[in-house]
């Protein structure tokens, strides 16, 4: 029941649009388990198959911002996510940042199993890679010092998501981690990046998720997309910003900020 309640709370302030200064402590998940049980009670309030998984704090600098020891895993639900031509809302966003992602379009199932999954056996069960955009927020007040049981109760901080085209053929032979990437918004100078500060690897980050899934005892679905964390310090965002992202042979993603 308890779970169930911090659910509710947290889904009613979202709904709402309204900040919680902290998890009263008789609903806060003592750990990890407890808060991704909490987060899995998410699923059923969508009205359509769980879209995806976003993977958060997957550089040393973002787990240090918010207190984690390594990635947080969080639900994509189909109502997060917004087409390229849909203005991008703000209204109740505390973050207020964009951040460039390299997102995988899974083509085939990857059952929980007993060993780990290797990056070639996640890899093989990928159908495309994208560039995409994430706008993260919390209900949590102060995010940066709740504590990763908490973020992860409140979905690893996802959102809003924004999904590019598929990357050209051949995408399979750039290196991710050494992948350039970059974002800004009309005159201001872009954040630059590189595909490595996604856990060193998009592909290493995908390959943590399945794994971490599997250990829950959670199929990565066909059909699902992952994205697979900011590869450069986030960018601050306004109404009325027209923001680009690029990726290197990957491809580009430009969206807009709707007015407030």
């Amino acid at each position: 029941m308890t779970h169930q309640a911090t659910s509710d709370l947290l889904w009613r302030h979202w709904r709402e649009g309204r900040l919680i200064a902290a998890l009263p402590p008789d609903l806060a998940p003592a750990d990890r388990d407890a808060a991704y049980r909490i987060q899995a009670l998410l699923e059923p309030r969508s009205a359509s198959p769980l879209y995806g998984w976003k993977i958060a704090a997957t550089s040393l600098a973002g787990q240090r911002h918010i207190g984690a020891d390594g990635p947080l895993a969080g639900r994509l639900l189909a109502e997060q996510v917004l087409t390229v031509d849909e203005p991008v809302p703000l209204a109740g966003n505390q973050m207020r940042v964009a951040e460039p992602e390299v997102a995988f379009r899974i083509a085939r199932d990857l059952p929980p199993r007993a060993h780990a999954y290797t990056v070639d056996e996640v890899m093989a069960a990928v159908a495309d890679a994208h560039p995409a955009i994430e706008f993260p927020d919390s209900r949590l007040d102060a995010y940066d010092a709740a504590g990763e049981a908490a973020l992860i109760a409140d979905n690893a901080c996802a959102h809003l998501f924004v999904l590019g085209p598929p990357a050209p053929e051949g995408w399979r032979d750039i290196d991710l981690a050494a992948l350039p990437t970059a974002i800004t918004a009309e005159g201001r100078e872009p954040y630059r990046g590189r595909g490595g500060n996604a856990l060193d690897d998009p592909r290493l980050a995908l390959t943590w998720l399945a794994n971490a899934l599997s250990a829950q005892g959670l199929t990565l679905r066909a059909g699902q997309i992952v994205t697979t964390g900011t590869t450069t310090v986030p960018l601050p965002v306004e109404p009325g910003d027209v923001v680009r992202a690029e990726f290197g042979g990957l491809g580009t993603l430009t969206v807009r900020i709707g007015a407030e």
